[in-house]
């Protein structure tokens, strides 16, 4: 080995002399051969490079240690913006060369800058032009979650990137997680736009998170609120009543408006709005309107505010002309209706209540829809007027002549008239023989001969009945009317006709408790006693049987007619009795027999009348 060195370095020597005859320079090796030889580097000759120290390769492995990092693909390591293009971003990790991440993953952060520190996972080692990528989303997620309990235990303030509108709020971009922003924790004021805040970046609190389902709630209102809540208290602390303040229409609903006072919301309710009345408070404000309104009251704690807005301006009844009176004529437009009357506005927050009863000279009361409707612009005269209770009532009914005024001429006692049949009682049937004109005719007054339990038995509401003035109350406005009176009474032509003891053809009709019933005709329908239905046989009377009946008992008054079946048979064969006793008589003063046979005879006669055998 140490031969085919000398040998090399023979050669080499050569070499090296023949290129000293090429040129002019003389070097080492030609100077002092000797010297060149024993310092010849043989490894740095055979490896082709210069041999390192161990010491120089153990503090060039500290120094790589302390200022590389280990690339591994599922750590998550800091780097830092070194440069910023149109579409990435470099980003210096102290690998061998630096980091490429597009900007989209920095959209949730519009101000990214050169220096920045930034988190990042190696994404790809080299791509297909050697490059390193990294990716900031994916390091973002890692360590997101861990984030985001951080943030919800500590309360910290973090920064989201509002992505979408979603039902019901916004989808915010987290620490690269997507959460969720409900629509009322926005902002302390409802919000009526939302693509407003789409694409921008705010602050918010993590308020809520659900580990189970990995489901994050953010709250941008509640940054916003302890400010708020400071200056609320500082407001409520200077409230007053009467105090006259300036808001915006916060909200509207249908029974009032909110006014938002700078932090502190009070209510207007409808009633309060205007002087007149208003359907919907949509009629006198707007959203986002600035007004003054005056505090009514609140409660102690001064949460809840009441506000008023039509105290600020004079009541209409104070404008109200002195010289309207009661018995004035006014016109109105009918802004209220309800079952009892209807709300008349005579002037700008003037109302008169125009009572139903006041509407008709008709005792039949019925609903003020039947009269007016909302809108209708009427004349009516005013009944009272109250300025210090600020109450008026009023009349339409007086505008026309009360039929009542001359009652005595047109419907004097005994005359005849048709009415309408308008309701009816368990005890009667009111007729109207006018607008006005009521009269009630007794149940005991609809009929001569019918037995009526209820007057629909005899007639229908909207018939028209004739009917006769039994009684007029001037004073009372009542009339007492009778429609049986219309004609005459056939109760006093049945008194002859079915007198006592007269005796009449029937038929049984139905059979009834303690006896049976026959009808003699349409009117006249009488009850035979169970006793009174035994024929001469002994047998009894059956339904639909057709026999001979005296009558025992009629009754005009209360029409009660009892009749006898046996009492027809048993007064023939008395009368027969009485033939035989006088005949027997006759024969026996003939004959003149002894005491003992005329006593026998006597006997026998008195037994055949008494109905023995």
């Amino acid at each position: 080995m140490a031969e085919n060195k000398t040998k090399d370095a023979e050669v080499a020597v050569e070499a090296t002399e023949a290129k000293a005859k090429q040129a002019p320079v003389v070097s080492e090796a030609q100077a002092n051969p000797e010297k060149f030889l024993k310092e010849f580097d043989w490894h740095n000759y055979e490896e082709g490079i210069e041999q390192v120290a161990d010491s120089k390769l153990e503090e060039f492995e500290k120094l790589v240690s302390e200022n590389f990092v280990d690339t591994l693909d599922d750590e998550v390591v800091e780097g830092t913006v070194i440069a910023i293009t149109d579409r990435d971003a470099i980003i210096d990790i102290n690998a061998k060369s630096e980091g490429v991440i597009s900007l989209n993953e920095f959209r949730y952060n519009p101000n990214l800058a050169v220096g920045d520190k930034v988190e990042v996972l190696i994404d790809v080692r080299e791509d297909a032009t050697g490059q390193l990528v990294l990716s900031h989303r994916k390091a973002r997620v890692i360590k997101a979650w861990d984030r985001v309990i951080n943030a919800h235990e500590t309360g910290e303030i973090v920064n989201g990137f509002v992505k979408c509108r979603t039902k019901g709020g916004m989808i915010v971009d987290v620490f690269g997680i997507e959460a969720f922003l409900p629509g009322s924790q926005i902002d302390v004021k409802p919000i009526r736009d939302y693509d407003q805040y789409v694409n921008k970046t705010m602050e918010f609190k993590v308020v809520k998170i659900n580990h189970e389902f990995k489901n994050i709630v953010v709250s941008h209102k509640a940054l916003i609120e302890a400010d708020i809540e400071e200056q609320k208290k500082e407001i409520i602390g200077q409230l007053e009543k009467g105090q006259v303040l300036e808001g915006v229409v916060k909200n509207i609903t249908s029974y009032g408006v909110f006014i938002d006072l700078g932090g502190v919301d009070g209510l207007v309710h409808i009633t309060d709005l205007s002087w007149s009345r208003i359907n919907h408070p949509n009629e006198i404000v707007e959203l986002d309107q600035k007004l003054n309104v005056v505090i009514l009251d609140f409660d102690e704690d001064k949460s809840r505010i009441q506000l008023g807005l039509k105290q600020l301006s004079k009541h209409p009844w104070e404008a109200l002309a002195e010289d309207v009176k009661v018995g004035d004529k006014v016109k109105g437009k009918v802004v209220v209706i309800a079952d009892y009357g209807a709300f008349i506005e005579v002037a700008d927050g003037v109302e008169g209540l125009v009572h139903v009863s006041e509407m008709s000279w008709s005792t039949h009361l019925r609903s003020a829809q039947d009269f007016v409707s909302v809108g209708d612009e009427i004349e009516a005269v005013i009944l009272t007027l109250d300025r210090e209770d600020r109450k008026m009532s009023l009349g339409i009914k007086q505008l026309t002549p009360d039929p009542w005024t001359d009652i005595t001429t047109k419907y004097p006692v005994g005359s005849r008239h048709t009415g309408i049949v308008r309701n009816f009682t368990n005890f009667g049937v009111f007729v109207e023989l006018e607008e006005g004109i009521d009269g009630l005719i007794y149940i005991s007054d609809l009929s001569w001969t019918k037995k009526i339990k209820h007057p629909s038995e005899f007639c229908n509401v909207g018939d028209k009945l004739d009917v006769v003035v039994l009684e007029l109350d001037v004073e009372g406005r009542k009339l007492s009317l009778g429609h049986k009176q219309t004609e005459e009474n056939p109760w006093d032509k049945y008194e002859t006709e079915f007198a006592l003891d007269t005796v009449h053809k029937a038929t049984i009709s139905e059979i009834v408790d303690k006896g049976a019933t026959v009808e003699f005709n349409e009117d006249i329908v009488a009850f035979v006693p169970q006793r009174h239905l035994e024929k001469e046989d002994g047998s009894k009377l059956k339904k639909g049987e057709e026999a001979e009946f005296k009558i025992i008992e009629f009754n005009k008054e209360f029409k009660r007619v009892v009749a006898s079946h046996t009492a027809v048979f048993r007064e023939e064969e008395a009368k027969i009795v009485k033939q035989a006793v006088r005949k027997a008589e006759a024969q026996a003063a003939e004959a003149k027999p002894t005491l003992g046979d005329a006593n026998d005879a006597l006997q026998a006669l008195k037994d055949k009348m008494d109905g023995k055998k």
